[in-house]
Order: structure tokens, then sequence, then C-alpha cells
């Protein structure tokens, strides 16, 4: 039979299919109760989008639509057996971890972050890793502290 009518895929092939893992923080998992949540949501996502491409027939289609999910769960097992769960601060004299901070730039422009963990932050959506410059700079201090970020300066305004 002609090799033009098997419906396998060469070695080479079938090795492009498998993605490259997602990289690892070295920084500790610290997440929120809602990062943690997310975490679980995503990893559900790709066990529900593995398992819909497991389902093919096609097995040349089924290694491409699998190469994601794969890629995905493997990340998100390791995100959920390291995620270490860090209560809401209970008070709000000082910045923690999943605090929410209001700064002013000496631009004049005033900004409101979350502080939270690595998967959970979103700088559009108002959240922040705490691995992040501006949040290493701001844990620790209290409304009326200035840090320095770069060439600017940040004074906090509240902390809720």
């Amino acid at each position: 039979m002609s090799v033009a009518f098997v419906k396998e895929e060469s070695a080479e092939t079938a090795a492009e299919t498998q993605l490259p893992d997602r990289p690892i923080s070295p920084h500790q998992n610290l997440v929120t109760e809602t990062g943690l949540k997310a975490l679980e949501a995503q990893l559900q996502a790709a066990r529900e989008a593995f398992e819909a491409a497991n389902a093919l027939e096609d097995v040349n289609e089924r290694r491409r639509q699998t190469a994601g999910p794969v890629r995905d769960l493997r990340y998100l097992a390791e995100r959920m057996r390291t995620a270490q769960l860090v209560p809401a601060p209970t008070a709000n004299d000082v910045v923690a971890f999943g605090s929410t901070v209001t700064f002013s730039r000496d631009d004049g422009r005033v900004q409101t972050y979350r502080i939270v963990g690595e998967d959970e932050a979103d700088p559009k959506a108002g959240s922040i890793s705490y691995v992040s410059p501006v949040a290493r700079k701001l844990m620790g201090k209290a409304v009326g502290d200035v840090v320095t970020v770069g060439e600017q300066e940040l004074e906090i305004e509240t902390i809720a």
C-alpha cells in the first residue's frame, strides 16, 4: 500500500503537536480565595477541552486538538498542587497580600489595585501580582507612606 493512503503521521509531525510546558514561576504560589476558585475552574475547563478533543475520531486531528489542553492540564495541576491559600487581611493598617490599595503618582494619576497571586493578576481589571515591582514596594506600607518605583513616587491614599 502506498504511503499516500496511510492515515498515520510521521514521528516528526506527531512531535510538533506536543507543546512545550508553560513556564512555572519560581515564586511561592500564593493565592486568594478568588484566585484558587479561578484555578479550579480553569483546570475543569482544561479537562473538558481534553475530553472533547480526545473524542475525535481522526487520530491526527485528536493529537492537534489535545495538545493545548494537555499542556494546560500539566500547568494547572502543578499550580493547584503548589497553591498556598492566603486568608484575606483582617486589618487595613498596612498593605498586605489581598489588600486593595489606592495610591497617587507624582504625575497626578490615581490608581487602585488589589494585590493577588501571579495567576490571578490582571492589571487591566485592577489586580497586580504580589511579585510585581509596585506591589513589592507597597507591601508593609501604611496610608501616607511614599515609595519610589523607577522614577515615580507613589503615595498610599487608602488600604481596603
